[in-house]
């Protein structure tokens, strides 16, 4: 991982970048008066992205699932 120092200022006046770079993987050391106040890095939480077919079968779908409702049928 890279990391790289930065002051507050221009952490906040370029901040969206430093977010992109960030999610890149850099570490960002952001420094007030030269001295080290927060730190901006990549997040450990990635979002889960859903795979096809992982819910085989859990789902079960009956012959007649289409067929007409009872309570329906004075509106046929």
């Amino acid at each position: 991982m890279k990391t790289e120092v930065i002051g507050a200022f221009e952490a906040k006046t370029h901040f969206s970048q430093l977010l992109e770079r960030a999610q890149q993987g850099t570490v960002f050391i952001v420094t007030r008066r030269g001295k080290p106040v927060a730190q901006l890095g990549p997040s450990e939480q990635r979002v889960a992205r859903p795979v096809f077919g992982s819910a085989k079968g859990q789902v079960l779908m009956r012959n007649d699932f289409d067929a007409p409702l009872e309570d329906m049928a004075e509106y046929m």
